[in-house]
C-alpha cells in the first residue's frame, strides 16, 4: 500500500480479511503512521509486490503508477479522484498499458452491495424497462465553519467538491446499472460559505431509451438514518414492471408496478466496514481478476469516460444547458 491517511484504514482493514492475500509493505511520508518504507521507491526496490495499492492522494498518483511500471506488479490499484487532471490520467493510462500492467481505479461505490442487488434485478428483468433512476444524497456534515474538518480538511479549499469528489461516485455507478448516457445537465451550487467548491446541486443523464438518472446532491442536508455514512442517501431505481428502492438501512425492496406490497431483496445487516464494506467487495474483485484471470472492472481506460462525464457536468453547469456526450 502507497499512503496511511483517512481512507487508507479501509484498505488496510479490507487486505487483512481477504483469504490468499499478505499485506507486506505500508508507506507513508509521515512516520507517526508507522509505515514500513517513507517512499514508494524504496519500497518497490525491496518487494516483490503482486498488487500495487495507491491509497494515497492526486498529487501522487501518476508519479507511483510510473515508479511502479518497470517493477511489472500483476495489477496496480489507484484512488479517486484519478491524478490531477484528465491529461495526466490520460498519459498515465496510455503508460500502463504500454507496460501491459493492468491499471483499475479504486471507484468503490459500485461495488456496495444494495447497487448490486439491483444490477441483478435490473438485469433480470424484475422493473421492466427502466425510466428513472434517482440518488438523493444528504451526508449532513457540510454545514458550519468547522466542515468537514474532522475527517477530510481538504474537502474546504477543493475548487470543485460534489461532482468531482463525491458525485463521481454516481455517475460511475449510473454507468453500471443503466450504461453510458448520450446527454448531461447540471446545476450546481455552494451554500456553506467556509468551502471553496460546490457543495450541492442536481445532475441529469439522459438516454436515448427515454430513461434518466438523476443525482440530487445536498451535503448540508441529512436524511432518515442511524448512519449518513452508510449508504449516504436513499435511491429510487423505476421501471415499467416496478421500482427499486434503497434505504438509509441498506435495505432494497421491490414494489412491482400496480401492487402495494413489497418485497425485500437485501435486507438490512450490519456490514463490517465503510458502506456495506465495498471497500473488501472491489479489493476482492481485484484478487479474483489477477488470480483467475477473469476482467478488471474499472480498468483505468473506461474510468477516463467517468471522468470525461464529471468535466462535462461542470461545462453544463456553466453553459446553463444541456450538453451532448460525444465520447465513448
Amino acid at each position: 500500500m502507497v499512503g496511511a491517511g483517512y481512507f487508507a484504514q479501509f484498505h488496510r482493514n479490507a487486505w487483512t480479511r481477504i483469504t490468499g492475500v499478505e499485506l507486506v509493505a505500508i508507506c507513508d511520508r509521515d512516520p507517526a503512521k508507522s509505515p514500513d518504507y517513507p517512499d514508494a521507491t524504496a519500497m518497490l526496490a525491496a518487494e516483490a509486490l503482486d498488487i500495487l495499492d495507491i491509497a494515497g492522494p492526486p498529487p501522487m498518483h501518476a508519479a507511483t503508477i510510473r515508479a511502479a511500471l518497470p517493477h511489472k506488479p500483476r495489477a496496480i490499484i489507484c484512488q479517486k479522484p484519478f491524478c490531477q487532471s484528465l491529461e495526466e490520467a490520460e498519459a498515465v493510462t496510455a503508460q500502463a498499458e504500454a507496460a501491459d500492467v493492468p491499471l483499475i481505479i479504486h471507484e468503490n461505490f459500485r461495488f456496495q452491495p444494495w447497487f448490486r442487488t439491483m444490477k441483478t434485478a435490473l438485469d433480470s428483468g424484475r422493473i421492466g424497462r427502466p425510466l428513472n433512476l434517482t440518488f438523493r444524497l444528504r451526508t449532513g456534515d457540510g454545514q458550519g465553519p468547522d466542515a468537514y474538518l474532522a475527517r477530510q480538511p481538504y474537502f474546504q479549499t477543493m475548487p470543485r467538491l460534489l461532482i468531482h469528489e463525491t458525485g463521481v461516485h454516481y455517475i460511475d455507478t449510473f454507468r453500471y446499472l443503466l450504461g453510458h448516457p448520450d446527454g448531461v445537465y447540471a446545476d450546481l451550487r455552494r451554500l456553506n460559505p467556509a468551502i471553496r467548491g460546490e457543495d450541492a446541486g442536481h445532475l441529469i443523464l439522459d438516454y436515448d431509451t427515454g430513461a434518466r438518472a438523476v443525482f440530487d446532491g445536498n451535503r448540508l442536508l441529512d436524511f432518515d438514518t442511524d448512519d449518513t455514512r452508510r449508504t449516504f442517501g436513499d435511491a429510487f431505481l423505476e421501471g415499467s414492471a416496478g421500482t427499486l428502492t434503497l434505504t438509509g438501512n441498506g435495505t432494497v425492496s421491490l414494489r412491482a408496478h400496480g401492487s402495494r406490497e413489497s418485497e425485500v431483496l437485501l435486507p438490512t445487516q450490519d456490514w463490517p466496514d465503510f458502506a456495506g464494506d465495498c471497500v473488501h467487495a472491489l479489493q476482492s474483485h481485484v484478487v479474483t481478476a489477477v488470480t483467475e484471470g477473469d476482467p478488471f472492472e474499472n480498468a483505468a481506460r473506461d474510468y477516463l469516460t467517468v471522468m470525461r462525464l464529471s468535466d462535462l457536468a461542470y461545462a453544463a453547469h456553466e453553459a446553463r444547458t444541456r450538453l451532448p456526450v460525444h465520447f465513448a
